[in-house]
């Protein structure tokens, strides 16, 4: 079999954007299909534009402290939720125009439309007018994407039910919000709504929020919502919403109610694997949707293959562009494969969320599966923000640093920050698991002082007891 010469991309996400300047880097020729806007909903709808917004809120907070670090203000700051917004867009169509020009460097083709898939080759568009035309390609690679959520029961208006789409959009400051889902989109969104002024009223059908995150993560992010004056609502959900003339009437399904100007539903996201041709051409769905890949990326579709949130394997833009680099390397003729034990990602909430492999119940319950030998189990190992010389000097004090090792081979199995810069600290232990280090192998290293990446060096040294900084019965600690 022959080498494909030319890659079809239906998608222009972080994954197939991604997938399309390799393939080109690699000597590909290269057409991508897109009916909506470079980048996809991380770069125009989601993951870019919150950050932007979110960023200002996070500068709002210190100034909020700036006074108890002796800078002292003229009044106090107010946020201009119009000029948030058009700077949002206009860093956002920066980075879109700046995709443009990376496709125009590699010879990429871009042809504007909505792809279906017509056989196992040909991806048929119709763009402006329902003109319709054909790409043929020798290799197809599926990057549609996710959707935002349509439940029926409550339908989705743009104006009082919104998601975050609309969210980010807004520039007049809600009074009241009910935001339904506790997830990372929820808690990201009661962070920055609160921020702004906004009565948060966040409701999860889970006994906690970031329900699947590490159980001390959970606990901590809980307690700083409610700081913030976030009413959370645990174990319940939304039974009925009634519309008034003056706010929207919102019935729980613990007997109480909740009124709020706007409801913001935020229950995940659906894989956009219908209307694209796949049924033609008998690609394998899964029971949710999803487009069911081997590790190469590839379909039950010789030729066909599928990356991103529409495979359903960790929906995150990074894993998203890691699937895409893979994909188009074994359509090439380079077998490689994501490791998917080691994904850090970012919570960017305030404070910051990083994580990366097992949290503690997972790595516990993954040991007692194997019915290894009852010595055979997990360690933790812990530090505090508070403890940090830096944190203490920038103010940054809330939050902990936790590792998760291998009692037997003291293999790092999972890591979780929860504190300033979190997302980007995370990935010091993501390089070490990546590269197989034990925990004294990555305590090893000599950290910078003062920093906060000291925090993870003090955790890892905690895994056997011997964090410098903080204090141990002494026959704890292990020679």
């Amino acid at each position: 079999m022959s080498v494909p010469t030319h890659i079809a991309i239906l998608g222009a996400g972080p994954g197939g954007y991604v997938a399309a300047i390799r393939a080109a880097q690699l000597g590909a020729r290269v057409t991508v299909v897109e009916r909506q806007a470079l980048g996809g909903v991380c770069l125009n709808w989601g993951c870019i534009p919150s950050k932007t917004l979110l960023s200002v809120i996070e500068l709002g907070e210190k100034l909020k402290k700036a006074e108890d670090l002796g800078l002292v203000l003229a009044g106090p700051a107010r946020y201009d939720l119009a000029r948030m917004v058009a700077r949002k867009n206009k860093v956002v169509t920066g980075l879109v125009k700046g995709i443009a020009t990376l496709f125009k460097a590699w010879n990429i083709n871009v042809v504007e439309g909505r792809g279906e898939l017509l056989d196992a080759r040909t991806i048929t568009v119709t763009g402006a007018e329902s003109m319709e035309q054909n790409v043929e390609a020798d290799a197809l690679i599926i990057a549609t994407g996710s959707s935002w959520p349509q439940p029926a029961q409550f339908p989705i208006d743009g104006k009082r039910i919104i998601t975050s789409k609309e969210a980010l959009d807004l520039e007049v400051i809600p009074k009241r919000m009910v935001i339904l889902g506790g997830g990372v989109e929820g808690c990201e969104c009661a962070t920055y709504f609160s921020g702004l002024g906004t009565v948060v009223t966040m409701v999860e059908l889970q006994p906690k929020v970031l329900p699947l995150e590490d159980g001390d993560v959970s606990a901590l992010m809980e307690r700083e919502l409610k700081k913030r004056s976030v009413e959370v609502k645990t174990g319940t959900t939304i039974k009925r919403v009634d519309h008034t003339v003056d706010a929207l009437v919102i019935s729980l399904a613990d007997e109480t109610t909740v009124e709020a100007d706007v409801m913001l539903i935020s229950i995940g996201r659906g894989f956009q694997s219908q209307g694209i041709g796949l049924d033609r051409v008998s690609v394998a769905l899964g029971r949710r949707g999803e487009v069911l890949v081997d590790e190469r990326m590839e379909t039950n579709v010789p030729g066909i293959y599928a990356i991103g949130d529409v495979v359903g394997k960790g929906m995150l833009a990074h894993v998203a562009s890691a699937q895409g680099k893979v994909a188009v390397e074994n359509i090439l003729g380079h077998p490689i494969r994501i490791n998917y034990d080691v994904i850090p990602a970012g919570i960017f909430t305030l404070p910051e969320v990083g994580r990366v492999g097992l949290t503690e119940q997972q790595a516990r319950d993954r040991v007692q599966a194997t019915g290894a030998n009852p010595d055979h189990g997990v360690k933790v190992g812990r530090f505090r923000y508070a403890a940090l010389g830096k944190a203490q000097a920038t103010g940054d004090i809330t939050g902990f640093f936790k590792v998760i090792a291998d009692t037997t081979t003291d293999k790092i199995l999972g890591a979780h920050i929860v504190g300033a810069h979190a997302a980007d600290l995370i990935h010091e232990a993501a390089l070490a698991m990546q590269m197989g280090m034990t925990a004294a192998q990555a305590a090893g290293m000599i950290h910078a002082h003062p920093t906060l990446a000291e925090g993870m060096l003090e955790a890892l040294e905690d895994v056997e007891g011997a964090a410098i900084h903080q204090v141990r019965r002494k026959d704890v600690v292990k020679s």
